[in-house]
């Protein structure tokens, strides 16, 4: 069954840190990738960097574009795409 994205597309997006241990963020379209100190997700709102120590994912809702992530947050910046260096990646700026 194929997955329709412009559902996603209308949801909006919010992020809700509670005490810098518990981060509900809605309008995900996708994770791209996550370990314990690093998540990079696709939101509507463009591409979301959290980082931190012993994250964890543990909520995932992928019909409704919700993600639940638990550890000590430290950061949680976005990521502008400059769509004119189409030759240089998101992942190439974020590990410089």
């Amino acid at each position: 069954m194929e997955k329709d994205n412009s559902t996603i597309n209308n949801y909006n997006h919010s992020v809700s840190l509670l005490e810098r241990k518990t981060l509900v963020i809605t309008g995900v379209k996708k994770i791209e990738t996550f370990d314990k100190l690093h998540f990079i997700l696709e939101t509507t709102m463009g591409f979301m960097v959290i980082k931190g120590d012993g994250l964890e994912l543990i909520k995932l809702d992928t019909l409704a574009g919700n993600v639940t992530i638990k550890g000590t947050i430290d950061a949680i910046n976005y990521v502008q795409e400059n769509k004119k260096k189409e030759e240089d990646g998101i992942f190439n700026r974020l590990f410089k």
